[in-house]
């Protein structure tokens, strides 16, 4: 790690790493003290701290599941989770693509019912080994995921290529902690494997346990080469000495920064890790984002030149040193000279992920001592949670969702906030409206584009160009995120974190809906709901939110938004 930082934040943080070497925390954290955060119940979920060791002496099982996943002939693999269940497996796919022999690994972690689809057009069942990922096993999206493409799997035949049974839980394996409701449902279904979380390691720190490893297994990875890197950093991050921890020292200079108001992690990947930042989403914002205290992360926000920023970015650079990108070498070389703060980290393998992400798992929970959080618990995640059931629930009852009523309908769009901004943003124009959005954003603020639209490239790059025009306009952090797996990550630094968010929701009519085998709501209804309950808990919160909804030709409708944005910031 190579920090560059304004020369009193260096002090400080010099100051700090003084502290943490003369006091031993590095060994309180190691002997799970949890007085070094807030004396809750921190010292309960420290089960990562040696699961990289732990993992290492079960080679055999994941040389049994690549031999599994290879010998059925499947062409593809689906991991069906959510948040820490799904992330570090969407890293790994994409960061190493697909092994010869083995099958595609893709990730499903949105209820959208275009994404769902997809999906399932991209991985015919017939040929498709499933992992249903769920630590709780009570979590929605995965038990729904679940008992839509067991249903499909049933139905697919007599054989799957290879000569499998044709019992249809043949096809699956089930990734959940012991004794939990995935559990019981993958027995009764006959799953061919059931692999097991440790209950003392939570979600978004679970990357080296099965929830990362098994789906990687199944990829055909290097799963021992991954874990002896992992084990290696940990073995570093064990160094008393804090200055020469690499864990720690990057979490006593990330605490440090966000304490002086540089609280907009910027991560800057090179092109072939950038899906790495995805992870760090989740583990930074969901760790540290409460107590209206957050390290915000800003993810795939395309480097700019230095005017552009305030002077609340912290930048981390992690480069991967054998593709170096010049255009990205010389946008942090100009932000370092003009004096923002730069973090550099440097991977030289693709199997070096291992060990950044134990290095992050070290540095995050330092920086939440920093702040003074509890960096394993996400109070405002089970809040979204719980407002999604409750219209669920309704659903079930009813047949319908509550009525709600647009404050504008106009263009193809109906406009939506809470009793507390309508009087502010009614009788107003499409434009006036977003207009009067947007300018409550000041110095210090985030903007944030919560979609709950599908995940696509398209999709992807339109919201990219309304998130760069209001950075570049505005002057602002930017984040983009997809509901509702931000749900299970930046969603709980949007709402526990400081109100320093501004946040446009983005909705749409489905062009086609999916049933759900034995629930009366469909996937639109879910993710519906899930849309307004995250929309009610921003409201509840006093965040400064409205919602856009789209028509079902998204493009257009996107088009449509993308302009009115621009007109408001011109």
């Amino acid at each position: 790690m190579k920090p560059s930082l304004p020369p009193q934040i260096a002090a400080e943080v010099r100051a700090a790493t003084e502290d943490w070497t003369r006091t031993g925390k590095v060994a309180r954290l190691w002997n799970h003290d949890k007085t070094l955060w807030t004396d809750a119940d921190e010292d309960k979920w420290l089960g990562w701290l040696d699961v990289a060791d732990r993992q290492l002496e079960q080679k055999q099982l994941f040389a049994d599941i690549a031999k599994q996943a290879k010998a059925g002939g499947y062409r593809d693999a689906v991991v069906l989770g959510m948040g820490g269940s799904s992330l570090c497996p969407e890293v790994l796919s994409i960061t190493f693509g697909r092994q010869e022999g083995f099958p595609a690994l893709h990730v499903l972690d949105s209820t959208d019912p275009a994404e769902v689809k997809a999906i399932e057009t991209l991985a015919d069942p017939k040929t498709t080994l499933y992992i249903v990922s769920s630590k709780s096993g009570s979590t929605l999206e995965p038990n729904i995921f679940k008992q839509y493409f067991f249903e499909k799997a049933r139905g697919t035949g007599d054989l799957v290529a290879g000569g499998l049974n044709a019992n249809a839980g043949s096809r699956f394996i089930a990734v959940t902690d012991p004794g939990s409701k995935m559990e019981q449902v993958a027995k009764a279904d006959g799953f061919s494997r059931i692999c097991y979380g440790v209950p003392s390691i939570g979600g978004r720190y679970s990357a080296l346990s099965d929830f990362g490893m098994v789906p990687g297994a199944v990829a055909g990875l290097d799963i021992p080469k991954l874990l002896e890197r992992a084990a290696h950093m940990a073995k570093l991050c064990r160094e008393p000495d804090a200055a020469k921890n690499p864990g720690v020292s990057l979490g006593l200079a990330l605490g440090t920064l966000a304490k002086h108001g540089h609280d907009k992690i910027t991560l800057i990947a090179s092109p072939a890790i950038y899906d790495l930042g995805a992870w760090l989403e989740q583990l930074i914002a969901e760790s540290t984002g409460k107590i209206g205290r957050a390290l915000i992360p800003v993810d795939r926000e395309p480097a700019a030149s230095p005017e552009v920023y305030g002077n609340d970015r912290t930048f981390v650079y992690i480069r991967f040193t054998p593709e170096i990108e010049s255009t990205q070498e010389d946008a942090v070389a100009k932000l370092e000279r003009a004096g923002h703060p730069v973090i550099r980290i440097d991977v030289g393998d693709p199997y070096d992920l291992g060990a950044e992400f134990f290095r992050w798992e070290i540095a995050v929970p330092v920086a939440g001592a920093v702040i003074g959080i509890n960096p394993f618990d996400q109070p405002d995640v089970e809040a979204s949670k719980i407002a999604t059931r409750k219209l669920t629930d309704e659903y079930e009852k009813t047949g319908k969702l509550p009525p709600e009523s647009p404050i504008l309908e106009a263009d193809g769009m109906k406009f939506f906030t809470d009793a507390r901004n309508a009087a502010q943003l009614s009788g107003k124009t499409a434009v006036e409206m977003l207009r009067s959005h947007l300018n409550r954003l000041g110095a210090g603020d985030y903007f944030a584009l919560l979609g709950y639209i599908q995940m696509n490239a398209e999709h992807e790059k339109d919201l990219q160009e309304i998130r760069l025009d209001v950075r570049d306009k505005k002057r602002v952090a930017t984040c983009l995120g997809f509901g509702p797996r931000f749900l299970h990550s930046t969603g709980q630094a949007y709402k526990g974190g400081p109100n320093s968010g501004v946040f446009l929701q983005v909705t749409c009519d489905d062009a086609h809906d999916i049933p759900i085998p034995g629930q009366k709501f469909t996937f639109g209804i879910v993710k519906a709901a899930q849309a307004r309950g995250d929309f009610d808990v921003l409201a509840e919160r006093e965040r400064r939110a409205l919602r856009v909804h789209l028509p079902a030709d998204l493009r257009s409708g996107l088009a449509t938004l993308g302009k009115a944005i621009m007109e408001a910031l011109n």
